[in-house]
């Protein structure tokens, strides 16, 4: 899935994207680890993993969107 990178926090390696129907979802420092990035601009393009988790969305990987 491909998203837009809304917020980044590089003390804490979290942050938000939004989904291109305009949803944010948070993600956290594992996300961004497994992806291996060490840093994320607002409004780059990404391609997330996700799984649901009670009825939630929870991001679970970040990686840079490449064509």
């Amino acid at each position: 899935m491909q998203a837009t990178a809304y917020t980044y926090d590089p003390e804490t390696r979290s942050g938000q994207v939004l989904l291109d129907d305009g949803t944010p979802v948070p993600f956290d420092a594992a996300a961004v680890d497994r992806g291996g990035l060490r840093l994320l601009r607002p409004g780059q393009r990404v391609r997330i993993e996700t799984e649901s988790e009670g009825g939630a969305l929870r991001i679970t990987l970040v990686t840079l969107q490449t064509l």
